[in-house]
């Protein structure tokens, strides 16, 4: 089958080939996908350079989310899911024709989702929302979030304004500004302006800033804890810069504030599965109703791995790169709902 390969760790763009290996076969409580699209996400990036959380054995397929078919059932899987459209994350070798997921684990979709955000749909916006979870701001009160105009910080400030919530969002770039309003998300503030701050303050007013969403690190970390009120929470969410968070202690003490780490993976499985099923009725319904927009940057080809990888990996992107294998000959919605009758007109007839 037709995959996306690296025989070494390094940059993306460098080790990742287009290549071929063996059809997987589910086992037990497992089931097979057959891949309509998978994103490139920047934990993939990171795994394929070796300095992710996990670390793949060698040579290594990528990938970690997709949208695809059920086309095959392990041993004690209800043959119904069969056929079945599907948005699944937290999985290795989605960057294949086909690669292996646990059944509990699959998300059945509705004709309302289309592909492109259907790729993109469960591993982002959960985060998103959990992240959200993890910093409890309430309806009508006020968070601040850097980056916001990459995949996350777009999500978190959607999803932020269909629960009530009030966010500010900084970019890095004045131009970035009628991107992310294009997009319908408010309170946009470019930090290449030389007022950026009195921005913000003009912005929330009187009203607390209770909270913090930090992706950057470094000298950024500092500037987001000065502008938060008392008894206000800095979440890390990541380090773009690679920097260690350089923040004031006067700030950290006379505003009693906190500062905390947030790893979804983490978040995830400490979460309760009630609470876990709520957050995920919620993103179906958002992208259903079309208030979750996850913009696109490209879709590429298994075997324009290389230019994929190049636009996945450089500066001001505006969406997810996706790949897809056979261009032009991927499975459609429509054919995958023949296959799912199909499966079923078999399975009357054993």
């Amino acid at each position: 089958m037709q995959s996306i390969i690296h025989h070494q760790f390094g940059e993306p763009v460098d080790v990742l080939e287009f290549g071929d290996m063996l059809k997987p076969e589910p086992k037990v409580g497992e089931v097979r996908i057959k891949t309509i699209m998978s994103p490139i996400h920047n934990h993939d990036v990171w795994t394929v350079r070796g300095s992710y959380g996990y670390k793949p054995t060698l040579p290594a397929i990528g990938g970690s989310e997709a949208v695809g078919i059920v086309d095959a059932v392990g041993e004690g899987v209800d043959q119904s899911k069969l056929g079945q459209r599907i948005a699944v994350a937290g999985v290795h070798g989605s960057w294949a024709e086909y690669f292996i997921a646990p059944a509990q684990s699959i998300i059945p979709l509705n004709d309302a989702i289309d592909d492109e955000t259907a790729a993109q749909l469960i591993g982002m916006p959960i985060s998103a929302l959990m992240l959200l979870d993890f910093v409890n701001v309430q309806a009508g009160q006020w968070l601040i979030q850097n980056t916001a105009n990459g995949a996350v910080g777009k999500t978190v400030a959607m999803i932020a304004q269909a629960r009530g919530l009030q966010v500010i969002n900084l970019v890095r770039r004045t131009d970035a500004i009628a991107e992310m309003q294009a997009l319908g998300i408010q309170h946009v503030v470019a930090t290449d302006q030389a007022d950026w701050k009195q921005q913000v303050k003009a912005i929330h007013a009187d009203q607390p800033l209770i909270a913090g969403v930090d992706s950057i690190g470094g000298t950024a970390s500092g500037e987001m804890l000065n502008l938060l009120s008392e008894n206000s929470v800095l979440v890390s969410f990541g380090s773009m810069t690679g920097e260690t968070m350089q923040i004031s202690s006067g700030d950290l003490i006379f505003k009693q504030a906190t500062v905390k780490g947030f790893w979804a993976s983490v978040v995830n499985k400490e979460m309760p599965a009630e609470r876990k099923k709520a957050l995920f009725v919620e993103l179906l319904t958002l992208a259903t109703q079309k208030k979750l927009v996850l913009p696109v940057e490209g879709v590429f080809s298994f075997d324009d791995i290389k230019t994929a990888a190049l636009k996945a990996t450089q500066g001001a992107r505006q969406g997810k790169v996706l790949l897809k294998p056979y261009l032009g000959e991927q499975m459609t919605s429509r054919e995958a709902g023949l296959l799912k009758l199909s499966h079923k007109i078999k399975r009357k007839i054993i």
